[in-house]
């Protein structure tokens, strides 16, 4: 029988879909299932955002094949975006459009590292990235998150995680799936030290537009002398714009990446969905104070989530912030996949185990907040309240 790749037959399935099987299993004892589960936005597309995106699907002009970096048209908007964003100069050659972030992170990797380096991550970790590098035959290192911190990274466990056969930091913030938000001062140390081992820093912030009022700018990074040899940026069009089926991400980074990343993307795909970029474009601006009003959402619902928490004390909050919680469970020496699990099926709150994460979070559960609006956590505390482990 021919063989399949082990570097991808050793991975365990996508975990969603055995999640989902959990729900599957509720019987509505408790009222509605609370879905905990996809960082996926609680709320619909804004209407200009449906009819641009029909409008643009229906044009001849994007039937064919596009750029490989991505519409121009996009490019320039998004860069635009981004200078008004950090205070820096940035133009459509430092974007380069991808088919989600995944993708992003994908081509960002292979960009820089190769089957035998190294990319060191934060522990807990967000697990597509994780994959992604164990199918490509890139190894992993990681610092670990101190809860005590709020899972914030720890400078010298990154200086000493920075061994001779890594090539990459890659980081996540606001965190998936804590979602701890890293201060600027940290990501400008984080990123001298890349400077100073001569390795890069892959920065996700698929997040960072759900910040709350006043949080400021995330980082000056984008305005340093010579970023482009040490940084490259990742996002998400997704959660913006309520669209994760149309599969939009985008990288920042210097021309040199761009064009490393043209020869991995005419691999991969050829060219991102043109319909979608074209209606993208168009809404950055038009659809500025609505994404706004989501912000102010999101805040909200994180500060109902703390309510909520506050009233069912054996459990923790770990770190919260933009779309995730990372919460403490009260079932100490019991997997969290058991406890995701007896939630689901018992509880009627949908989640993710902390160990989907890393090995060591076993104490810990993913609740992806930004899905359900304030009315709905508000549920979340007697539904925990009455929540034992007892028989199982």
């Amino acid at each position: 029988m021919p063989r399949f790749n082990p570097l991808v037959e050793t991975l365990a399935a996508p975990p969603i879909p055995s999640v989902f099987a959990w729900a599957d299993a509720y019987d509505g004892r408790g009222g509605a299932m609370i879905d905990f589960s996809q960082a996926v936005p609680g709320y619909p597309p804004h209407p200009d955002m449906l009819r641009l995106l029909g409008e643009y699907a229906a044009s001849r002009a994007y039937t064919g094949y596009g750029p490989i970096e991505g519409e121009a048209v996009l490019r320039k908007a998004y860069a635009d975006h981004l200078s008004e964003s950090y205070g820096a100069a940035l133009a459509a050659g430092n974007v380069h459009i991808t088919a989600g972030c995944n993708q992003a992170f994908i081509c960002a990797a292979m960009a820089v590292a190769g089957a035998g380096d190294a990319v060191l991550m934060t522990d807990p970790y967000y697990f597509n990235q994780e994959t992604t590098l164990a199918m490509l035959g890139i190894k992993t290192r990681f610092a670990a998150c101190d809860p005590k911190n709020g899972f914030l990274p720890d400078l010298a466990a990154l200086a000493a995680g920075v061994t001779p056969d890594v090539r990459a930091i890659a980081l996540v913030s606001p965190n998936n799936p804590t979602g701890a938000v890293y201060p600027p001062d940290m990501l400008g140390a984080i990123y001298d030290l890349c400077v100073a081992r001569g390795i890069w820093l892959i920065l996700d912030e698929t997040y960072r537009d759900f910040l709350p009022a006043g949080a400021g700018q995330l980082h000056d990074l984008f305005g340093r002398k010579g970023w482009e040899d040490t940084l490259i940026g990742l996002y998400s069009f997704s959660k913006s714009f309520c669209i994760p089926g149309h599969r939009l991400g985008a990288i920042t980074a210097g021309n040199a990446v761009v064009t490393q990343v043209a020869k991995i993307m005419d691999n991969l795909q050829i060219c991102p969905p043109r319909s979608a970029q074209a209606a993208v474009a168009t809404a950055i601006p038009l659809l500025a104070e609505w994404r706004e009003e989501n912000r102010r959402e999101i805040a909200r619902r994180v500060e109902a989530l703390r309510a909520t928490m506050a009233a069912a004390p054996d459990w923790r909050v770990g770190a919260v912030g933009a779309y995730f919680a990372f919460i403490g469970h009260p079932f100490a020496g019991t997997p969290s996949a058991a406890v995701a699990e007896r939630l689901a099926k018992e509880a009627g709150i949908l989640c993710l185990p902390g160990s989907y994460f890393g090995p060591g979070q076993e104490g810990y559960l993913r609740f992806a907040f930004a899905n359900a609006d304030v009315e709905t956590i508000g549920k979340l505390g007697a539904r925990l309240a009455g929540f034992s482990m007892d028989g199982a």
